[in-house]
């Protein structure tokens, strides 16, 4: 990788681990449909606008309708839907360390539905996963404010991520990345919009206090805009061992930055549970120091 490749993944890991405790302001004031309404119809409108600016067809052929719909439903609707209401119960740091664990269930879920090998990395990865909801679970239960519905939003939410991720490997599109991407959040817009006005009181701007302003800002702009399109280009440009280094170290930025940010004080289980999530992604995507180097040096 160059010195330009580092920077960028250091800057995409630091703004998607940081996007949770910026969450977490914007649901203090927002409920959490009204939230993900606002930021990825923003996201998509900022992100529709780059490619556009950029030459870049956004074309929707009518046959593939379907299809880019079915990939919403796991990609975008079911990872937002189940992550934002799992945050509104947890803390933020512990929320993204429970998140997190949806590159093991790729790995389970791949062998279970599509027959993959379950290799014996996949067991050690998938003990590790459970070791760390477990750690994280009992502890929700045995506080008396302990909040377990979160454990299983959070579950449910990396379900969905891992579903959307093997189903993008085998329904077929003819989109371009960049427009399969936009589709499918203008699917999700949609969706958070029509649920957020069904169920949720009309937002007050006027009420907002500013730092749900510049958490909003951020969810558009940062999360929803400039990380989307660091990460396309990373992903052209960057073996795979290199992108799941970026997935490894966001948990910990995201328990770091919540303790900054609401000085949520990390107990002992949560750092625990954020080593094994750690060991859990190394080894289901079998990320390691030789490989890393064995790819570099093939570049």
């Amino acid at each position: 990788m160059t010195r330009r490749h580092v920077l960028l993944l250091v800057a995409v890991t630091l703004m998607w681990g940081c996007n949770w405790p910026a969450m977490k302001f914007s649901l203090r004031e927002l409920p959490p449909l009204t939230f993900r309404a606002l930021t990825m119809t923003g996201g998509v409108m900022l992100m529709a606008a780059w490619f556009a600016l950029r030459g870049t067809s956004l074309a929707l052929p009518r046959a593939q309708i379907t299809r880019v719909a079915a990939l919403a439903l796991p990609n975008i609707i079911g990872w937002h839907l189940a992550s934002i209401i799992g945050l509104t119960q947890l803390a933020a740091g512990r929320a993204v360390i429970l998140a997190f664990t949806m590159p093991v269930w790729t790995v389970l879920l791949g062998a279970l539905l599509f027959g993959q090998r379950l290799t014996r990395r996949a067991g050690i990865a998938s003990l590790c996963a459970l070791t760390a909801v477990a750690l994280l679970a009992l502890e929700e239960l045995g506080s008396l404010a302990g909040r377990p519905a979160g454990v299983l939003w959070l579950q449910g939410a990396a379900l969905s991520w891992a579903v959307g991720t093997l189903m993008l490997k085998r329904v077929t599109v003819t989109l371009s990345t960049e427009a399969l991407t936009v589709w499918m959040m203008v699917i999700g817009s949609v969706f958070f919009c029509v649920a957020a006005l069904a169920v949720e009181p009309l937002p007050s701007p006027r009420a907002w206090s500013a730092a749900t302003w510049v958490s909003l800002v951020w969810g558009v702009v940062i999360n929803f805009g400039i990380s989307q399109l660091l990460w396309f280009a990373l992903a052209r440009e960057l073996p795979a061992q290199a992108s799941a280094f970026s997935l490894m170290a966001v948990p910990a930025v995201g328990v770091l930055s919540s303790a900054l940010a609401f000085g949520e004080a990390p107990r002992a289980g949560d750092w625990i549970a954020l080593l094994f999530i750690a060991a859990a992604i190394a080894a289901a995507t079998g990320v390691g120091l030789r490989s890393l180097r064995s790819d570099n040096r093939g570049q």
